[in-house]
C-alpha cells in the first residue's frame, strides 16, 4: 500500500501536467512514480487513461508525434516509449514489464551522397492492442501491431506484427504458441 506522502507526490506531479492541456492529458487517478519523464518539448501530444500506471523512470518521448496509453494499463520502470511520425499506441489493461523501448521511426539510409543524419525518418506506427504482456527488456519496432491477448517474452525484439492470442518469443519475436 502506498504511503501518504507518496499518494500526496504523485497528486503534485499529475497536477502539474495539466498545465500543459494541448499537449498532454491525463485520466482520472492516474499514478506516476518517482522520476517519470513526459517530454513535451518538440509539441507532441501524450493521452494517459484512467487508472494507468508509470513506474519510476519510465519516458514518454513523442517528439511530434504522439504516444496513447489505454485505460489500466501498468508501464514498468525505466521502459522509454518514443513516439515520432505516426506514434505509439497502447490498449487498455496492458502490462509493460521494465527496461523495454518502443520506438515508432526509422532513419532512412538510401542516400550515401548524404549522411544519414541528414535523411528524413519514416514511420508506421505501433499499435499494442488490449489485454497484452510484453515481457521485461523487450524491443518494439515501428511498423508493429501487436495483438489483443498476446503475451511477449523477455528479451524479445518485435520487427513485425504478432496475430492476436500468440505467444511470441526471439530475436526477431516468433509465434510459439497460441493462446486460444
Amino acid at each position: 500500500m502506498l504511503t501518504l506522502y507518496r499518494r500526496i507526490k504523485s497528486k503534485l506531479r499529475v497536477s502539474f501536467y495539466h498545465l500543459f492541456p494541448k499537449y498532454i492529458t491525463i485520466g482520472k487517478k492516474a499514478y506516476f512514480e518517482d522520476e517519470v519523464y513526459l517530454d513535451i518539448r518538440l509539441k507532441g501530444k501524450i493521452i494517459i487513461g484512467d487508472y494507468v500506471v508509470l513506474d519510476k523512470g519510465v519516458t514518454l518521448l513523442p517528439s511530434y508525434g504522439h504516444i496513447e496509453i489505454g485505460s489500466n494499463t501498468k508501464i514498468s520502470p525505466e521502459t522509454i516509449i518514443q513516439g515520432p511520425g505516426k506514434g505509439v499506441i497502447i490498449g487498455k489493461n496492458a502490462l509493460i514489464a521494465g527496461h523495454c523501448l518502443f520506438i515508432s521511426a526509422n532513419h532512412n539510409f538510401d542516400r550515401t551522397d548524404i549522411p544519414i543524419t541528414e535523411q528524413k525518418e519514416n514511420s508506421k506506427g505501433i499499435l499494442i492492442e488490449d489485454d497484452v504482456w510484453i515481457g521485461a527488456g523487450c524491443r518494439i519496432l515501428d511498423g508493429v501491431t501487436i495483438g489483443q491477448g498476446s503475451v511477449i517474452g523477455a528479451g524479445s525484439v518485435v520487427n513485425h506484427s504478432i496475430p492476436p492470442y500468440s505467444i511470441a518469443v526471439g530475436v526477431p519475436a516468433k509465434v510459439i504458441k497460441s493462446r486460444k
